[in-house]
């Protein structure tokens, strides 16, 4: 059973539910995905399958000679999965994997913020600009003594390079499932931009009972 897919973010909107209810939602293009190598315990210790993601017109050759038997594909990434049994290289998993009502968990990048301040960066109040100071307002303050230890600690939080992470979040609900055109809306916001790879995943635990009966 394949746990999880790939797929990237399209942006926000609102879902209107049935009883008038108005959610916000993030809408993933999830998948088609396709199967582009299958390993298992004998040859790989760990079952897996390879998805790929995104057709690619041309790649290297090392690349076209690995997807000679699905095509080229621009993203490639593996999932773990319980057991193999029912899938064959060359099979498209789509959204269909995941029910309205189940959680997910998003793997992805944040967006680049580039370099920023401590304000900014790490949620500093600032300082004030009474009696004079007028230029400390974002100003970060002292950031260590001068003859002991007379040095800056590590992970002492400073101005620097901001976002581009990876992040992931849990227990994310799908609110609604497009398998015509491999949508998935869920619930509230996901970490990327627009156009970002997301890893999507069933989260253990929170799936959704009565749309799997």
């Amino acid at each position: 059973m394949i746990n999880g897919l790939v797929g990237k973010k399209i942006g926000m909107s609102q879902y209107i539910e049935e009883d008038g209810t108005m959610v916000p939602v993030t809408i993933l293009q999830a998948g088609p995905c396709t199967i582009t190598q299958l390993k298992n315990v004998l040859s790989d210790g760990y079952d897996a399958v390879q998805l790929g993601f995104e057709s690619l017109k041309k790649a290297n050759k090392p690349k076209a000679g690995h997807l000679q038997k699905t095509g080229l594909f621009r993203f490639l990434r593996e999932i773990r999965t319980d057991t193999n049994e029912g899938l064959e290289i060359g099979q498209q998993i789509g959204p269909d994997i995941f029910n309205k009502g189940d959680r997910v968990q998003l793997t992805g990048y944040s967006k680049g913020r580039g370099f920023q301040g401590t304000v900014k960066r790490h949620g500093f109040a600032g300082q004030g600009r009474t009696h004079g100071q007028s230029d400390r307002l974002r100003a970060p303050g002292s950031i260590g003594m001068g003859t002991t230890p007379g040095r800056v600690f590590k992970g002492k939080k400073m101005s620097g390079h901001m976002g581009d992470v990876r992040v992931s979040l849990k227990g994310i609900e799908v609110v609604k499932v497009d398998n015509e055109h491999n949508l998935l809306f869920l619930k509230g916001g996901v970490p990327g931009a627009r156009n970002g790879l997301l890893m999507i995943y069933r989260s253990y635990g929170h799936v959704n009972a009565e749309a799997n009966l």
